[in-house]
């Protein structure tokens, strides 16, 4: 009975999984994970192997050409990760097995071609087809696919290769694929004999004893060298290697380097700090979780409640070490690798050589090594974004979530549309490892999680003294030190007593100070560019984005002028210069409304010249490495003052830190988002947190409009409690997660009118479905536009389903051309 099985296709246009049959050459040799050449239409494919199956679910099946890898791709718990992400959010499984693939595995596989021992000995005839490629490969040796189409022009090769691997005459064999880029070598030479005579070394006598040094030096290492280093040492020249080589004193060769995103990165110095007694309380919850999961008992998540400087890392630090203890594995989750660079200083520290970093902003090639790395067992613990949870580790034992509530663990730009934490959450169940999920400010959803008794809460409720010695006078006595002070600054009161500027009198009072006593200051507004829109005064019209229909914000150029400034669309990266006049009206009263970091930093300027001035966005932050050189110049004093969006409010650790003032906290708080006051509440806490982390002490300026907002006033309190008790009161009543579940679907189309009424029908069989089953506790919302309208020329429609389970309701049966999310982080 043939051997069936299930593959997932690695093709970005297909989404599904198809059976297929174990030629009689692989049969026996197949398991789930191994990496296949399938044949599909035309065409031949790289697919996974999923499962072993007892019936195809199509008549007549096709053989498998090729076993790719006889190492398998993925692990036997990826793939067991892969099906519960296609069941929970409602994705294709080979886009949920794409996920895991490494990279550039997407190419055109290669295929070696080469005659078999029976080939070698047969003598007979055979169709000419047959004749030309036996006759290719008998002459030159084992070849590749490449080489063959290109000594055989325009012949159709492929069939007669089939025919003679059918005959036992030719064997065919799968290359590990590569990506665009080929694994990194590294050029080697290795001692063979010294010259008879030393005359024959070269003609001057200088040629000559720099060359017997690169034979000396070489002859004293005990085996090949690499020649970087031994040029280096003995003062040769690559032309010096070519002629000892030449002659036979020396051996040239390759050995393939694995390349190290991390060997630029300075490893973060200091030893390991004692445990205050909330650390050490919280640690040996963490200890014994770790300790019941080698022993094979399930662990339940837990959760680390800590305010900001609270020593989360130091924990996670020892949990690592403590799992590696035990012969197993980490992964460690952070929000956004090249945000957080302290943080990797430190696991690099702690655990030197062991250690492999895994995020987009790598190249190709150094994401593929680490691939392989991890897959070898040679790295143990993986520090990255998202992506990061699925590098194959063999026994994995913790897995971290740092800053857990951060919405960036969240894939909204292609399918499947998953979230990190959750399921950072299931993998760890999975895999019999402990989950251990950190934040200041949780998001509502896992809190409600400890309420519930589903996750363990641990609560580090006071700050660790990490910078001694920042102060200049006598420190305080103890371990903790006190969260900032946080002062509301009502701006309505600032314009009735005539101040017109961004900046409050307590604002420009305390920048003062801060500049006078050579501390450092941080100025946070969650709006990139310097006017949020750009309007005409005498019509009215305001310029908006062609492709997305929102308004363009100005930037201003290098040199500050207006004149010079460009407009951009920051949905779709559309951009335009600044019009001298209306395109509407032809009016000169073009005016610039709103503000925007630029702003903020061309204020300051104007207020204190002297200052030196940093701006960190996405628009000051492009580039590798941008972030990091940003942050080590401020961490290094080379400014007074950082101005910055959102990227502030990550785990940034900066001691000189005194001041922290919000130029307006008010933005995005009355989005008609079911989380904006969520994400208004940690984004306000996170960056106030950045203040007063060293004896120097310090405090937090929070400018608004909207004083009695409670997740300002949760916020200026530092009281994560009362939030969550008003916010959860909130979501329970208006049935938004996580008290009940929400699916989201979106649609989008060219057309104005297709998209309302395919959005429209779709609602209608909705509708009938939720009938015809009964679920009366299932609500829809819609079909309408969503809050953003139109993106990159497509008009968006959207229909929310809220209830116990309205996932179910359209598993398997998602329409055609929409987008399904559950529980997504935002619906706009």
């Amino acid at each position: 009975m043939p051997e069936y099985l299930r593959v997932a296709v690695n093709l970005p246009q297909v989404s599904g999984v198809f059976d297929y049959h174990a030629p009689p050459d692989l049969a026996g040799r197949l398991r789930p994970g191994h990496l296949v050449l399938a044949p599909f239409g035309p065409r031949q494919v790289q697919g996974v192997v999923l499962e072993h199956i007892e019936q195809p679910e199509v008549a007549e099946t096709r053989a498998l050409d090729l076993l790719l890898d006889e190492e398998s791709v993925l692990t036997p718990l990826q793939l067991q990760l892969a099906g519960h992400l296609a069941e929970s959010c409602l994705a294709p499984l080979a886009a949920c097995v794409g996920l895991m693939l490494p990279p550039g595995l997407g190419r055109s596989p290669e295929v070696e071609y080469a005659l078999t021992a029976e080939g070698q000995a047969f003598s007979g005839e055979l169709p000419a087809a047959q004749q030309r490629l036996f006759a290719l490969l008998r002459q030159r040796g084992a070849l590749r696919g490449g080489q063959i189409s290109h000594a055989l022009p325009r012949r159709n090769w492929r069939g007669a290769a089939t025919a003679l691997a059918e005959k036992g005459l030719l064997a065919r064999r799968g290359l590990p694929p590569l990506p665009s880029v080929k694994a990194k070598t590294v050029r080697t030479a290795e001692f063979v004999v010294s010259p008879a005579d030393e005359a024959e070394l070269g003609r001057q006598a200088a040629t000559r004893a720099r060359r017997a040094r690169v034979l000396a030096v070489l002859a004293a290492e005990p085996g090949p060298m690499d020649t970087e280093w031994l040029l280096a040492e003995s003062g040769g020249s690559p032309t010096d290697l070519n002629y000892l080589a030449e002659r036979g004193w020396l051996r040239l060769g390759e050995r393939e380097s694995f390349r190290d995103p991390l060997a630029d990165t300075p490893p973060e110095a200091g030893l390991e700090p004692k445990l205050t007694a909330a650390q050490a309380a919280a640690w040996d919850e963490i200890h014994k979780a770790i300790a019941g999961g080698s022993s094979g008992a399930p662990a339940a998540p837990l959760l680390l409640h800590g305010v900001t400087g609270s020593g989360k890392t130091e924990l996670y630090l020892q949990a690592v070490a403590r799992t590696l203890a035990q012969g197993r594995a980490a992964i460690v989750l952070v929000p956004e690798i090249s945000l957080t660079p302290q943080t990797v200083r430190r696991f690099l520290a702690r655990f030197p050589g062991q250690v492999g970093l895994v995020h987009s902003q790598l190249s190709e090639g150094e994401r593929y090594d680490t691939w392989r790395q991890a897959r070898l067992g040679q790295l143990r613990v993986i520090v990255g974004a998202r992506s990061a949870l699925f590098t194959p580790l063999a026994d994995i034992g913790l897995i971290v979530v740092d800053e857990e509530h951060d919405e960036s663990y969240y894939e909204a730009g292609q399918l499947p549309h998953y979230h990190a934490r959750t399921a950072a959450v299931v993998y760890a169940g999975m895999a019999g490892a402990v989950c251990l999920l950190g934040s200041a400010t949780p998001d509502l959803g896992s809190y409600t999680q400890t309420q519930r008794g589903g996750w363990r809460l641990l609560e580090l409720p006071e700050r660790v003294r990490a910078h001694r010695g920042a102060a200049a006078g006598p420190e305080p006595e103890g371990d903790a030190l006190e969260l900032p002070p946080v002062e509301i600054v009502d701006m309505r009161s600032e314009l009735r007593a005539g101040n017109r500027s961004i900046f409050s009198r307590a604002l420009q009072d305390g920048l003062r100070e801060v500049l006078g006593a050579r501390q450092q200051a941080i100025l946070f507004l969650n709006r990139r560019g310097s006017a949020t829109y750009v309007f005409c005064r005498d019509c009215g019209h305001v310029l908006r984005c062609p492709n997305c229909d929102i308004p363009l914000t100005q930037h201003l150029q290098a040199n500050g002028q207006a004149s010079a400034a460009r407009l951009v669309c920051h949905q779709c990266n559309y951009s335009r210069l600044a019009p001298q006049t209306c395109p509407n009206c032809e009016s000169s009263q073009i005016r610039y409304y709103g503000t925007g970091t630029e702003t903020v930093e061309a204020e300051v300027a104007e207020l204190f010249p002297a200052a030196r001035t940093l701006r960190w966005d996405r628009g000051s932050a492009r580039g590798k490495g941008a972030h990091e050189r940003i942050l080590q110049a401020f961490s290094q004093q080379e400014a007074d003052i950082l101005v910055g969006t959102q990227m502030l409010a990550k785990g940034l650790d900066l001691p000189r830190v005194t001041l922290v003032g919000m130029v307006l906290a008010d933005v995005g708080l009355n989005l008609p988002d079911y989380r904006a006051a969520e994400r208004g509440f940690q984004v306000l806490t996170q960056v106030a947190g950045r203040a007063g982390r060293s004896p120097l002490g310090g405090r937090v300026l929070l400018q608004t409009f909207q004083p009695e907002h409670y997740a300002i006033q949760a916020a200026a309190a530092h009281d994560y409690a009362a939030f969550y008790a008003q916010e959860a009161a909130q979501r329970r009543l208006l049935r938004y997660p996580p008290f009940a579940q929400l699916l989201r679907l979106e649609y989008r189309h060219e057309d104005q009118g297709k998209a309302e009424d395919d959005a429209r029908q779709v609602g209608q069989t909705i509708e009938a479905l939720l009938e015809k089953e009964g679920r009366v506790g299932t609500e829809m919302v819609g079909p309408a536009p969503c809050f953003f309208a139109r993106r990159n020329r497509q008009y968006r429609w959207q229909i929310l389903l809220r209830g116990p389970d309205p996932a179910s309701l359209l598993r398997g049966r998602v329409p055609a051309g929409w987008w399904a999310e559950v529980d997504p982080p935002n619906v706009l």
